[in-house]
């Protein structure tokens, strides 16, 4: 092939993308930029029986947020029937395929008996031989039948795969597949090749689980007189205990990682190295710097390893790389829908603004963003007043809010570092320690015995909100004292 690339992401709707799916659609984009070629988004949707609400919805979104456009499509298999249907017939008028009218019951009990003789299950060409006399007899009892494909009984069948180079299967170990169901659908292995031809795709690069099946595809292409693609399986991604990647490692459809608060340019980063590396040491890239150094040639044979952890690190990087401003704003969605039902709403967004960078360098997530900021919305700190006294005895205490509050009265421009002048030479003269006085005036002030920057939470929550606070916390040491 010496035309331009053209790859193609073919997600079935049948259940929201997962992080597998996401992958093989981003090594297909990243190809296709890389080469200046075309990406086409190809919905498989044969499958009706299994097809889930919602799902298609779901992949567009899921490709939108992570920012792979589709150059073509989306296209609907649903939509091309009459296509397969064709070439299927095509197929049988060549004496390349033929009628199955076996029903599900001996389907299902020759399947029981390979099971029972430890043999591998695979039709057993039963109508393979029928002759045309056979076939009108069942046709005219009404017998809708299926179109299964002639395997060859002997031989090999070689494939050129551009990451594990030549795989070889033998041809006895391959079964008559079924091309055409009874309701008219295709089966993948039809659709997906007569697809693949027409919309003229250049490679495929596909989960490894396909490699099994390629075999098939590449008998399917001669037998239609069609160049086969190039083929790539992408290695399989496992979990950190090297087990099949399931929903106990994280393996959650891709939009819940958008609701939890993943940057898309830090899951980007993570998905380009499970199977790709640019180098033995690199591990933060822009998604320029990505397409850019893009290659099947660095795509590795081996299984990738998911690692929650270091996509946590990663999205964590990438959230405190943010200015200020973006951060604030990708955060206020999340901070919308996760802080108390009491608090005002809409957040004001000028006023998130200011509290952004004081938990900026703490946050992961952006959903841990409501519980880092909540009490900077909340009118009323809810707080055990045992949290006060912290390491001083209870007199200290109260002689720290007393203190304090007296330093603070006279304070007029209220900027952080005004603050910590008058405040913080208090604890020496009491005699204590600033560790212990300091959080004191913390848990007065947030609720909490770990909280942002003390003296810069204060400039933000105002004089009003600091001193009613301090107030509060002094009565719940000294009920009804002022």
């Amino acid at each position: 092939m010496n035309g331009p690339v053209r790859v193609r992401f073919a997600p079935s709707p049948t259940g929201h993308p997962h992080l597998g799916n996401i992958r093989t659609a981003f090594f297909n984009w990243l190809f296709a930029r890389h080469n200046k070629g075309i990406f086409i988004l190809r919905i498989e949707d044969t499958d009706q029986a299994r097809k889930v609400d919602g799902a298609t919805e779901n992949i567009m979104s899921g490709l939108k947020w992570l920012g792979m456009d589709w150059d073509e499509g989306p296209y609907f298999q649903s939509q091309r029937l009459d296509m397969y249907q064709k070439y299927a017939q095509q197929l049988v008028d060549e004496g390349k395929a033929y009628y199955c009218f076996c029903p599900p019951e001996r389907l299902d009990k020759m399947r029981q008996d390979q099971m029972a003789r430890k043999l591998p299950p695979g039709y057993d060409r039963h109508c393979r031989e029928l002759v045309e006399a056979q076939v009108d007899v069942e046709k005219r009892k009404g017998t809708v039948p299926v179109i299964r494909f002639k395997s060859p009984l002997e031989g090999k069948t070689a494939i050129a795969d551009l990451i594990r180079g030549e795989v070889v299967f033998d041809n006895s170990t391959l079964d008559d597949f079924v091309l055409l169901k009874s309701d008219g659908y295709p089966t993948y292995h039809l659709a997906n090749i007569v697809d693949d031809h027409f919309m003229e795709i250049s490679h495929v690069l596909r989960a490894e689980e396909w490699l099994s099946s390629t075999p098939r595809h590449v008998l399917l292409y001669r037998a239609l007189g069609w160049q086969p693609p190039h083929f790539a399986h992408l290695p399989m991604i496992l979990g950190p205990d090297k087990s099949k990647l399931s929903k106990r490692h994280g393996a959650t459809a891709i939009n819940e990682y958008m609701d939890r608060g993943y940057l898309p340019e830090a899951m980007i980063n993570f998905l380009a190295l499970l199977g790709w590396s640019l180098d033995d040491k690199t591990e933060i890239m822009t998604v320029g710097e990505i397409i850019k150094n893009f290659s099947i040639e660095r795509v590795s044979k081996t299984a990738a390893v998911f690692n929650i952890a270091k996509l946590d690190w990663m999205n964590g990087m990438y959230i405190r790389a943010l200015g200020t401003q973006d951060f604030s704003d990708r955060s206020l969605p999340f901070v919308e829908r996760g802080l108390p039902t009491g608090v005002k709403r809409p957040i004001d967004a000028g006023y998130l603004e200011k509290i952004a960078p004081l938990v900026q360098e703490r946050a992961k997530l952006l959903s841990e963003v409501p519980s880092l900021v909540d009490f900077f919305f909340s009118d009323v700190l809810e707080y055990e007043s045992s949290l006060l006294p912290g390491k001083l005895e209870k007199r200290q205490a109260i002689d720290v809010l007393k203190k304090t509050l007296q330093a603070l009265d006279g304070i007029e421009g209220w900027r952080a570092g005004d603050l910590e002048t008058s405040v913080r030479p208090l604890a020496e003269g009491l005699g204590l320690k600033t560790g212990p006085f300091f959080t004191v005036l913390r848990v007065a002030i947030t609720g909490r015995t770990a909280s942002p920057p003390l003296f810069e939470t204060m400039e933000v929550l105002g004089r009003d909100g600091c001193l009613a606070r301090l107030k509060v916390a002094l009565d719940k040491l000294e009920p009804g004292q002022k």
